[in-house]
């Protein structure tokens, strides 16, 4: 099992380091270098197969044994982790003269382990009991073990026996003791801990131990330990002590790590402690999980004063960890003795406000980590007294408004984070090596200057690219992050940089294809010999800008994924590029001549075609030496939808050697079908350009060739030919643009008989009696619509009389003629034309000149038109409005 601690029985020697980039990532390496040693470790049991033995490994977890298997004699590591064994003693081991680990935790069953029961193993360095139930633990249990490093007994319910009555006795080499989350009341060590000379770390956190005296850990006196855990133990929080006789329990031991913390610690409890350590020497003293301070919104708690820490002073505190409580405001002077102060870590409790002073006296603070509090303000006299100090953590706070001279003293500084705050301006900064501004609401830079070599700006609110060829400018810059900004506008061309030091630049999750498809801002990357590392994913990009990268002849990586490129032009990529990220594009066919020089390639996810044109790449894809990120199936076809989701591994290119021989046809067939295509698109282009000029000519011909026979009226019970309705308002234009060109007694050559109110109307009739008798004295019935039209409530009457003919004579005598700009929304606002509209066609006046003859012709048609009646039905089918224009 991965135990609560792990250990390295040799260094490692890793690769990755953090520790020089600055003093908080120093220790966070550390974690990570522990973290990298456990999969070290674990890696040599990745595909065993589980209860069995191999080599210097075996492997035993969940096998239902209920004692020790047999194994081999070179076994280095025996893992028995999650199973039945009860009873451990000394028979129960075979003589394994070469193992060095033994993992016997988390058994599902009481255990009783007797006298000398690890005998057999001789040179034993790790030893993990941890998580077992141990009923019976015999004195002399760890009997015969010289070599041993480490010893694991958490969460065994074991009592403060184990202490009092010298049960780790003779482990001469033994470094680090766990005994957390046990049954342990009494730190009352037996005397054999002061033989213990290699002892380093002991933990007893999460046991529940109240007092803690002068005289309990006398054996460790003169001890100096690296770790010693007292976390989550209620330490003096549960019970009244009088400090004047329980004096330090630390005295005569030096420290370096001092765990104190979630023991619900309040200011007294804090400054009654620190008074009775006086001199103990704790170099890292953890307080984390508190309850000192008032909170947001409380008083009933105070906040640490100038007396808080004032036992310290002669303690030689370098590191002091007070996150994660509820303190609100840093008085004055509240540091003052920690003279020797190199970390101070504030992170994660309410702090809202730094009052003058508050870190007088921290003349070596190197680190201040104040992040995820409460600040909203910072002013000039917050950081006063801080001579040394080289990063300020602020990041997670609320963070809005900064005074200009905050940081400017601070000589010293190195790095200022500020991330996930609320700034919208950065004229406060200082003259310091990094600046960490990521997520905050800057819209725009001033043009400060900047002297810093990494520059994180990521998640602003920057827009123009202006803001890009400034940082650009900055010297000493190696680093620049503007990753989720919104670059996406260049209004003007800019002087590019000749930046000598950049080596990376990450502009990840913006706009770039806008600003680059205005064909401007194609020199942004001119000048950058040195640049390493670029980041360009996520921007949308549909083209690469001709030369480009032409400068950048130092690039290694570039990353290109997550864009919208279609193809890459030869050349467009840098010569001594070796990685290249080109994932979820949407390239077709790319040429694998492009690829030839890299190292590594992430072409994954991208909707390739895979036609005969693909055969190159597919054959490169398959010889290739570049490393090829991602799994086969990751990379696969997407057209055509046969081939969609197949691995381009897997795809034939067998038919495309008859594709060949088709070639010379193809391209006949292509001039051919270009030639005719060229000819039609020709011919239609003339008629619609002139097609007002066609229509006569065909009507010229039309007479010419049937003139001698003439149209005669054929005799008809109608008194008209058609009834034209229009509003009075519309009559000038009515008798220019229709009746003049239609009706016959306005010229002897139109044949239309029409009506129309103005001329035909019976004067001193009824009006809706000359309406009913031009509807149903007319063939057809031709309403012109327009915005009068609408206006007119004869015209609208006379518009229902002709669908009720409609209706009587089951047939359509009804003509809708629009006129002008009339929406449909404006039509279908009356009742009655929106019935109609739903149903019937209608004609809309040409708004092109050249095509009023058409109209014409095609309106004395339908007046013409003799239409059949139909049957009636109960339901009307709604036909497809046309509209001619």
């Amino acid at each position: 099992m991965l135990s609560k601690y792990s250990s390295i029985e040799q260094p490692l020697q890793l690769v990755v380091s953090l520790k020089h980039w600055c003093p908080v990532c120093k220790i966070m390496a550390d974690q990570l270098d522990l973290l990298l040693s456990v999969i070290f470790m674990a890696s040599p049991m990745l595909g065993m197969s589980p209860c069995s033995s191999n080599g210097p490994i075996a492997l035993f977890r969940h096998c239902n044994l209920t004692q020790i298997p047999w194994v081999l004699d070179t076994t280095e590591r025996l893992l028995l982790s999650f199973n039945y064994i009860s009873v451990v003693n000394t028979t129960s081991f075979p003589f394994l003269e070469q193992l060095l680990l033994l993992e016997l935790g988390t058994q599902f069953t009481p255990m009783t382990i007797g006298p000398e029961a690890f005998r057999n193993l001789p040179n034993l360095r790790i030893l993990d009991l941890g998580q077992n139930h141990i009923e019976v633990l015999s004195p002399d249990a760890f009997q015969g073990l010289p070599h041993l490093l480490e010893l694991r007994l958490f969460s065994c319910k074991l009592s403060s026996v184990v202490l009092r009555d010298g049960y780790f006795k003779n482990l001469t080499s033994l470094a680090r003791l766990d005994l957390s989350g046990n049954q342990i009341y009494s730190l009352h060590l037996h005397s054999s801990f002061q033989e213990l000379n290699s002892l380093k770390a002991i933990d007893f956190s999460f046991n529940k131990i109240f007092p803690l005296c002068e005289g309990e850990l006398k054996p460790l006196q003169g001890k100096i330990l690296s770790f010693f855990g007292l976390k989550s133990t209620s330490l003096f929080s549960r019970v009244s002590v009088s400090w004047e006789t329980c004096r330090n329990p630390f005295r005569g031991m030096w420290l370096e790590t001092l765990d104190l913390s979630e023991n619900g610690w309040t200011v007294d409890i804090t400054g009654n402690f620190s008074i009775v350590i006086w001199g103990s020497q704790v170099t890292s003293l953890i307080l984390t999980h508190h309850i000192m301070g008032s909170g947001f919104g409380f008083q009933n708690i105070r906040d640490p004063d100038q007396n808080t820490f004032a036992g310290l002073a002669r303690s030689s505190v370098m590191s002091l960890d007070l996150s994660h409580g509820y303190i609100f405001s840093l008085n004055s002077r509240v540091f003052e003795t920690l003279k020797d102060l190199k970390l101070l870590n504030l992170a994660s409790n309410k702090i809202n406000k730094i009052s003058d002073g508050a870190f007088y006296g921290l003349d070596n603070l190197q680190v201040l980590n104040m992040s995820y509090n409460l600040l909203g303000e910072l002013y000039n006299s917050n950081f006063y007294g801080l001579p040394r100090v080289a990063y300020i953590d602020l990041q997670k706070n609320h963070i809005g408004v900064i005074q200009y001279q905050t940081f400017r003293s601070l000589e010293k500084l190195q790095t200022l984070d500020l991330r996930d705050n609320a700034l919208k301006t950065i004229n406060f900064i200082p003259s310091i090596s990094m600046v960490l501004l990521g997520g905050n609401k800057l819209a725009d830079l001033p043009r400060v200057r900047f002297t810093a070599n990494f520059i994180e700006l990521s998640e602003n609110k920057l827009e123009s690219l202006s803001d890009l060829y400034f940082l650009l400018q900055v010297p000493q810059l190696q680093s620049l992050i503007l990753n989720q900004n919104r670059l996406s506008s260049c209004k003007a061309v800019y002087t590019p940089s000749e930046n000598l030091s950049l080596e990376h630049l990450f502009l990840a999750g913006n706009m770039l294809q806008l600003a680059w498809e205005t064909g401007l801002c194609w020199d942004v990357f001119k000048g950058l010999f040195r640049l390493r590392v670029l980041y360009l994913n996520s921007n949308y990009l549909h083209f690469l800008p001709p030369g480009i990268f032409n400068d950048l002849v130092s690039l290694q990586l570039l990353s290109l994924g997550a864009n919208r490129l279609t193809s890459l032009s030869p050349g467009s990529l840098p010569a001594n590029l070796e990685f290249l990220d080109i994932s979820r594009n949407q390239l077709f066919s790319p040429d694998p001549g492009l690829f030839a020089s890299l190292s590594f390639l992430d072409i994954t996810h991208n909707e390739f075609v895979c036609q005969c044109e693909l055969i190159p790449f597919i054959t490169w894809l398959n010889q290739t030496n570049v490393t090829l990120q991602g799994s086969p199936a990751d990379i696969y076809c997407m057209y055509p939808d046969s081939l969609a989701g197949v691995s381009l591994y897997d795809v034939s290119t067998e038919d495309c050697d008859e594709e060949e021989a088709l070639q010379s046809m193809k391209f006949s067939l292509f001039i051919l079908c270009t030639v005719t295509l060229s000819l039609l698109l020709v011919t239609t282009v003339t008629f619609i350009k002139f097609r007002g000029t066609c229509f006569l000519c065909y009507k010229t011909i039309q007479r010419l060739v049937f003139k001698d026979k003439v149209q005669s009226s054929e005799p008809s019970a109608y008194q008209y030919d058609a009834y034209f309705c229009f509003s009075s308002k519309d009559f000038e234009w009515a008798q220019n643009a229709l009746l003049k060109h239609l009706d016959a007694q306005y010229s002897s050559r139109n044949r239309l008989r029409l009506c129309f109110e103005e001329r035909d109307f019976i004067p001193g009739e009824n009006h809706i009696s000359n309406i009913q008798a031009a509807v149903w004295g007319s063939r057809k019935t031709v309403c012109l619509v327009s915005r009068q039209f609408l206006k007119d409530g004869w015209c609208l009457e006379a518009f229902r009389y002709a669908q009720s003919r409609c209706l009587s004579d089951l047939k359509n005598v009804l003509v809708v003629v629009v006129v002008g700009s009339l929406s449909q929304y404006q039509l279908m606002r009356h009742e009655a034309i929106r019935g109609f509209l739903r149903k019937q066609q209608y004609l809309r006046w040409p708004e092109d000149l050249q095509d009023v003859g058409w109209f014409l012709s095609k309106l004395s048609g339908c007046i013409l038109k003799e239409e059949k009646g139909e049957k009636r039905s109960s339901t009307i089918p709604l036909q497809t409005v046309t509209t001619i224009s």
